[in-house]
Formats: structure tokens, C-alpha cells, sequence
């Protein structure tokens, strides 16, 4: 990930600082939940696989081609590597997540009877599947206390000044040392939800933001006329 958004000199969040800021995500989004679409557990470690480097908007639209004829590791190793390829042609970087998609149903059936394994260090044993993408799936299927640090997380946390680090695991043992207890299962997707709409990487809507008050980052967006009004 590149360098860090530059947070302010208001020094570290208080614990109240941090309750407030999901306690208000909790008021306008109580259950917040993945944008990508998947019916089985199988269904939603694809897509995190496929999602890497790319929208889940992009993934979405090729898992609604391929899950109807591969909703399961032995459907999808039976189209083989050219179907299957021509499936997620949109996507970038499809030749190694085609080769990875093929290993890991391989693995599940051979190792974990078919099924997605429920620990981080069993699913970071299949291929494509790293420490961010173990976190989601666990979060999302088992509602473990995880989370993970995309790159809409890390540029939350270290822009704000919720929880700054200089590598995604640093925000991410720092995010589990301050996020209290009541909001572990849901703070990812808030903040990867306040990343991708509010606190955007280009132009962060700052006028728009329901913890500007909070947050540290010094160089903030100004209104506009119309917000003004």
C-alpha cells in the first residue's frame, strides 16, 4: 500500500472519541454487511478471492455468470482452466486468480472434505487467500471479531488518526487493541463503507461526514456553495 494520508497533531483517539465514532455508524448502518453477492460460504470465499485489486462491483458481475454453473469446488474444477478464465476475463489480474480458483477448490476437496475451512491460519493455506482475505471470510461467515485492512480500511484509520501504522497488519493490531468489544464484528464493514463512499481516496467528502468532528486529518474538503445553502 502507498504511504500514509496525513492525520492532524490532535494526538491520539480517547476511548470515547472511538465509542462515539461507531456509536453513530451503529445509528445510520446497524448491520452492515459485504457488497459482494454469494449464497454459500464456497460462493463468498470466490468472490473475496476474486476481489482483490478489484471493485466488488466488477467481481459481482462475473460471479452472476459463473456461480449458476459453479457453485461448488468440483463444478468449478470441472470447467477447467480456459472456461473458467473466460469467465473472469473482466477482471484484472484473471490469469493468476483463475490458476489460484483452481488450486484452492483442488485443496478444499482434498483437505477440508469440500467444505470452508473456519480459522485464519487453515485458510490461509489455500492459494489466493492472505491475511485480509482470511479476515473477511471469517467475519462474514462465523462473525469473528476481525478485521480487515483493505485499502479503504488502512486509509481511514491512518487519515483520521483511528488507528495509524505504516503496514496493514500495524492498523490491524491497533483497530483490535481500540474498537470496544460490542462493535469488533461490524467495524470492518463500517469502515470499508466510510472509505469507499465518504472518505475517498482522491476527494474525501468531508462536508458530508458524520465524524468530521472526530477525525484529525488537517487538509479537510470544504463545502461547496450548494452545501452551503
Amino acid at each position: 500500500m502507498k504511504g500514509r494520508p496525513q492525520s492532524g497533531t490532535r494526538g491520539p483517539w480517547s476511548s470515547r472519541e472511538v465509542d462515539t465514532l461507531f456509536r453513530r455508524f451503529a445509528r445510520t448502518h446497524p448491520k452492515p454487511t459485504t457488497e459482494l453477492h454469494y449464497a454459500s460460504p464456497f460462493e463468498l470465499l470466490v468472490a473475496v478471492l476474486l476481489s482483490a485489486q478489484t471493485t466488488d462491483q466488477a467481481v459481482n458481475r462475473v460471479t452472476a455468470s459463473l456461480f449458476p454453473v459453479a457453485s461448488d469446488p468440483a463444478a468449478l474444477i470441472a470447467l477447467g482452466p480456459d472456461s473458467l478464465a473466460g469467465h473472469l476475463h473482466g477482471l484484472g489480474l484473471f490469469r493468476t486468480k483463475t490458476r489460484h480458483l483452481l488450486a484452492t477448490s483442488k485443496l478444499l476437496l482434498e483437505r477440508f472434505g469440500g467444505e470452508v475451512p473456519q480459522t485464519r491460519a487453515e485458510l490461509m493455506q489455500l492459494p489466493g487467500i492472505g491475511r485480509k482475505c482470511a479476515n473477511v471470510i471469517l467475519n462474514n461467515l462465523f462473525d469473528s471479531e476481525t478485521i480487515a485492512v483493505d485499502t479503504h480500511v488502512f486509509r481511514v484509520a491512518n487519515r483520521t488518526g483511528l488507528a495509524p501504522g505504516k503496514t496493514p497488519r500495524a492498523v490491524e493490531a491497533l483497530l483490535e487493541k481500540r474498537v470496544p468489544e460490542r462493535y469488533r464484528t461490524r467495524a470492518h464493514h463500517w469502515l470499508v463503507l466510510h472509505g469507499r463512499y465518504v472518505c475517498q481516496a482522491r476527494k474525501p467528502r468531508c462536508p458530508d461526514c458524520r465524524i468530521r468532528d472526530l477525525c484529525r486529518f488537517k487538509t479537510k474538503t470544504p463545502p461547496t456553495r450548494s452545501s452551503r445553502r
